[in-house]
């Protein structure tokens, strides 16, 4: 095979040192020549311009203009030609016209049968190597693979089960499926010859129990594996669809741990059943690298984007805000879609209120589906979808701590791909940021719906689209905090899977009655549920539900019971179970008003709010429902009620180093009250006291050292005053 001479670049030649030129002596010119008698009657500009009245000197053409001369050797690897011959096999340079080298000319060609390999790919008097499997008075028998063996007749004292032979295949019967099979000695020098079965590629989408016990090829990409007692389990997904493979060399001992997550490979196995679902049993995996590889990976990246592609579909209701947010809607539709068919979890995060758990659950709802019907694995639901709540209105370093803990582990442990991590009824103030870029160091996506204020919006954007993928919130699009995160979440689980559409039509009317949204979209949504058979006290009875059952589960998603309370299980139990706890939420609200009301201090301010204050640390229940903020949101509902929705009226619960801020939309309306800049203001005016906080504009909390509160609540009362 002639090649270009790699050492002399093909010049025949390599440049040994370089001289100095005897004709120029260096200087690279060999003289110099009056040109301007040629341009006579030029402008004197032009002969300016182009430098045509100097003499102009001349090149050398011996050195070219170099001033010096290279001192050339002939190359000795391809004698001056500039071109080599190779051994195609081996590599090695050839002396003369031949095509092989001495070396490969005469090795023997010792061939190894693929494992997908049968008795039709033998070829007589080839040369194969086997292992001895048996030993018998009559013979020997070699295995050549899992499927192909024969026998050597003879005696042969000196062979030992497993002892790797060389032989020759002397006669093939193929109607007996017999091969007989001779000795051979092949030296020192010989030539491995893989011979890889062609069998054809077969798409995952069309495996079906037609397929049982055939053997097939597959091409695709690892996205989970699992190491059971027995055999590893790897879960592989192509263009079309998702399989299991059981690969096995020893019972809990994990097979090829070259193989990774993320890795395009090759698998050929029989079709089998376990559990009930398709399973292949392979007897051949192999990575695939290069230009296989890298088409197979476009064909899965494009077949994922175009399933990932939400459909097309209507809003439940019709809003200016919720068109102008579709567009992120569907951004976040497909985000989700796509960590679904990318084989990676995703980790919903949610508020612990009744909008925030509506919002989870409608995405819950619109994922589990897609994951049984796409994973065979009858664990994936738990594998690949977690929904865990959160405490606080805000991503806060604890729950990231956790989640990314869990999610190392994970990939560690499982083999999983890093989660998307979909944030619901919080992800969107600056008291997020520090959490998201903790989440953002190890390159997880993530996902917002929030309807908490995101802070001042610059052309569309605040602060925290610098730290997320996609943000849904109606402040990015001029709307407010009254269109809720359940609200929107439950437009998404939509657009991610359309079936449930049915399902989940109640849902935004228990999250905006929970919220105490008042908006015209609000107000559609309840009419929706209305139109399902709740009416608004039923909605009101399921969201105070959910709030008192928050509070127990804590950090439990509790699916069972949630389901249960939002009707979207058995009725019967439904009714039962809201009529049983709303039963003891009342209880416990008389309670706990009964003990706070009479303590509460009340004060018509010179600009005519109302404020109310409440040392909520030691008038009332501690440890018990309902928690500070749920008992200030009480206390401010009781108050409002007395005076009317139209005044001015805030309501402030303090304790040692935190407050629970609720004010009516007059105060925001009329006097332009925000929690959150309040906060700001507080922070830079007091900021020993280490102020934090926020929320929506008329509520939300403050934190702040204890030594300090008395100072922080006379500044923040003053602002009041202001206002």
């Amino acid at each position: 095979m002639i090649r270009k001479c790699s050492e002399c670049k093909g010049k025949g030649y390599k440049v040994k040192s370089y001289k100095i030129c005897e004709v120029c002596h260096g200087t690279g010119f060999q003289a110099a020549e009056d040109i301007s008698e040629h341009f006579k009657g030029l402008p004197e500009t032009a002969k300016q311009k182009f430098q045509l009245e100097d003499a102009q000197e001349v090149p050398c053409p011996t050195c070219k203009g170099k001033g010096e001369i290279e001192v050339r050797e002939t190359c000795r690897a391809c004698d001056g030609k500039g071109e080599i011959n190779i051994c195609p096999k081996c590599g090695k340079i050839i002396k003369g016209t031949g095509k092989y080298c001495p070396e490969c000319q005469k090795k023997d060609k010792v061939y190894i049968l693929h494992p997908a390999c049968t008795i039709e790919d033998l070829q007589r008097d080839k040369i194969y190597k086997g292992k001895i499997t048996r030993i018998e008075d009559y013979g020997v028998f070699v295995s050549l693979n899992n499927k192909v063996w024969g026998l050597m007749r003879g005696l042969f004292p000196d062979y030992k089960i497993g002892d790797e032979v060389f032989v020759k295949v002397a006669q093939i019967n193929h109607y007996k499926g017999e091969v007989d099979l001779l000795p051979c000695s092949v030296g020192d020098s010989y030539e491995i010859v893989k011979l890889k079965k062609d069998i054809p590629r077969t798409r995952i989408a069309n495996i079906d129990n037609k397929s049982l016990g055939k053997t097939i090829r597959i091409v695709g990409e690892v996205i989970q594996i699992q190491q059971t007692t027995g055999p590893t389990i790897f879960t592989v997904s192509d263009e079309t669809g998702t399989t299991s493979v059981a690969a096995f060399d020893e019972p809990g001992i994990r097979a090829h741990p070259h193989i990774q997550v993320g890795h395009i490979v090759e698998v050929i196995g029989e079709v089998n059943q376990h559990g009930g679902r398709i399973q292949i049993e392979s007897e051949v995996m192999e990575r695939l690298i290069g230009k296989e590889a890298s088409e197979a990976r476009r064909l899965i990246d494009e077949a994922i984007d175009r399933r990932a592609e939400p459909e097309k579909t209507d809003l439940f209701i019709e809003s200016e805000i919720l068109e102008k947010l579709r567009p992120r809607m569907i951004e976040a539709a497909k985000a989700i879609r796509r960590a679904i068919f990318d084989g990676r979890s995703i980790l919903v995060r949610h508020h612990a209120d009744a909008d925030g758990i509506c919002a989870g659950v409608a995405i819950e709802k619109a994922v589990i589906p897609l994951l049984r019907e796409l994973n065979p694995n009858i664990e994936a639901e738990w594998h690949y979808f977690k929904r865990k709540p959160s405490k606080a209105p805000f991503y806060e370093l604890e729950d990231v701590v956790k989640d990314l803990t869990y999610a190392l582990e994970d990939m560690e442990r499982f083999g999983q791909k890093l989660p998307l991590i979909v944030l619901l009824d919080n992800g969107s103030t600056e008291e997020d940021i520090l959490a998201l870029l903790k989440a953002k160091i190890y390159d997880i996506e993530i996902v917002v719906i929030d309807h908490h204020y995101p802070g001042e919006v610059v052309e569309g954007r605040v602060k925290v689209d610098d730290y997320v993928d996609v943000h849904v919130n109606p402040y990015l699009v001029g709307g407010d905090s009254q269109l809720t995160a359940g609200a929107l979440s439950v437009e998404v689980a939509k657009m991610i899977n359309p079936e449930i559409e049915e399902r989940i039509l109640h849902l935004p009317g228990i999250a905006v009655v929970g919220d105490h949204a008042n908006s015209q979209e609000a107000e559609k949504y309840i009419e929706l549920a209305e139109k399902k058979g709740y009416a608004r006290e039923d909605l009101e009875k399921i969201a105070a539900c959910i709030d008192f059952e928050a509070f127990y589960l804590r950090f439990m998603n509790g699916r069972g019971i949630i389901d249960t309370i939002l009707g979207l299980g058995s009725l019967e139990k439904h009714k039962r179970l809201v009529e049983t706890l709303y039963m003891e939420y009342e209880k416990r609200v008389k309670s706990q008003l009964r003990a706070a009301l009479p303590h509460v201090k009340s004060k018509k301010l010179p600009n005519g709010i109302l404020l109310n204050v409440l040392d909520v640390e030691k008038y009332s229940h501690r440890f018990t429902f309902p928690a500070p903020g749920k008992t200030c949101g009480l206390i401010h509902d009781h108050i409002v009620q007395e005076h009317g929705e139209d005044k001015p009226i805030i309501t402030l619960a303090y304790g040692p180093d935190f407050s629970v801020i609720r004010a009516t939309d007059a105060v925001h309306e009329n006097f332009g009250f925000n929690l959150n800049e309040i906060v700001w203001e507080l922070a830079d005016e007091i900021p020993e006291a280490a102020i934090d906080g926020g929320g929506h504009e008329c509520a939300g909390s403050l934190k702040y050292v204890e030594g300090l509160s008395k100072k922080v609540l006379e500044r923040f009362a003053e602002k009041i005053a202001k206002l």
